[in-house]
Parts: C-alpha cells; structure tokens; sequence
C-alpha cells in the first residue's frame, strides 16, 4: 500500500473539527469515530515504515581492447599459458576508482565493472597475444596443456584521476614472463599507460580506460615475444 499522509492529516484535522462540534448526543459516536481514525492513522503509517528503501543498481562497464593493427612479428615455436591475473589492494573490486589527491582512493557509487578488473584482464592479453601470432598456442590457465612459457601479470592501478583537469585514466601492471621447465624468470616489466577521459564522469573514464588498455597490450605482445627468444 501507498499512503499519502499529507492528505490523510487534511482529513484527520477535519474529523477532529468536527467532533469539536459534536452535540452530545453524538459525543458516543464521536468518540468511536475518533478512535478508528487514530487507528487508520497508525496504519497508513506503519505500512509507510515497512516500505523497502530504494536501492539504485549501478552501471555496469566492461573493459575491453581493439584488437592492434597485424603486423608481421617474430614466429616463436612456444606455447604461452596466461596465468590469471592478480590486483593489488584497493583495486581488487569490481568498484571503479577514482582519485582526487595522492594516496587516497574513492570509488563511483553509481558504476561499477561488471567484474574485477584483474578478472578482465586475462581473456583480454590472451586474446592479444594469440590475435598476434608469434606463438604456436596461448592457453589461458588453468589448462591440462603443457607450456614452455608463463606470464604472470598485477594490476597495480586502475583509476580515474581528477587532480587536473581534465581528468586522466591511469592503469599500470607488472608483468612476468617465466621459462615454466627451467622456472627461470625472462624478463621483469612495469607498463603504464594514461588517457585523457572523454567527460567527467565515470563514462568517460571507462572509454579512455579501453583505448589505454589497447595501447598497453600492444607493448606488452612487443615485449613478450622480445624476451621469449632469451629462452
């Protein structure tokens, strides 16, 4: 039910005029009537309190990356596992973060990912390596395929950053690329890539968030297929 208590005041204050005026003849009744308007008043109000409150569901964004231009690269006879990609505290969530001064981090209540970023990320780089064709197979793990080499990669940030105007989506992760036979580490990288936001708001950090990601992902086939060849 929906009450509508300024109206059901109006009415209240009417009824109460009226028994003012009551003769007493009608001073019995009146009573009564006095007594089931209180309790229709109790009513209204107490279906009032057992309304749920409101809850806004937030906007749903996805990360994704086009595909880089073909380019004819180096051919490794290599399998290439994905490991799944981990993300450091703050932004292992699937909450957006933003930032307006350095070293403290907020995040939009209205947009959210529609997974953890980390979680994004890993069909997102398999997909970059195997669209560039260096390697005989990506897989991404878990897999029953035996590899030759493994990439690890962290999230270190993901965020919107409002200190200047305009604001700019900045994302970095470490990456990892591992002999798995001899577990020798081939080559060890920060990447970090930034892009200016299209609107401020989380809109249009989450387009420029793609077009950094897809610009990040090219460096790092690039560099993963220079390290393979020190196996």
């Amino acid at each position: 039910m929906s009450p509508t208590l300024p109206g059901l005041r109006e009415l209240l204050a009417i009824r109460a005029d009226a028994l003012r005026k009551a003769t007493p003849a009608r001073a019995g009744r009146a009573s009564g009537e006095r007594l089931g308007m209180l309790a229709l008043a109790a009513l209204f109000c107490g279906c009032a309190a057992l309304q749920p409150p409101r809850v806004e569901i937030p906007n749903l964004h996805v990360l994704g990356a086009a595909p880089a231009a073909k380019v004819t690269r180096v051919q490794r006879d290599l399998v290439l596992e994905v490991a799944t990609p981990r993300a450091r505290p703050g932004f292992d969530t699937p909450q957006m973060a933003y930032v307006r001064q350095p070293w403290e981090i907020d995040y939009f209540a209205a947009s959210r990912w529609a997974d953890t970023p980390a979680r994004m990320l890993g069909p997102l780089l398999a997909s970059a390596l195997e669209q560039a064709g260096s390697f005989r197979a990506v897989v991404q793990m878990p897999t029953a395929v035996l590899a030759d080499l493994r990439i690890e990669t962290e999230l270190i940030r993901l965020q919107q950053n409002f200190g200047t105007p305009p604001s700019r989506v900045e994302i970095a992760i470490r990456v990892q690329l591992i002999d798995v036979r001899s577990r020798r580490i081939l080559g060890s990288q920060v990447f970090e890539e930034s892009e200016p936001a299209r609107s401020e708001d989380a809109s249009g950090g989450v387009i420029a968030a793609n077009v950094a990601l897809a610009r990040l992902l090219d460096r790092v086939v690039d560099y993963c297929i220079e390290q393979s060849g020190a196996r």
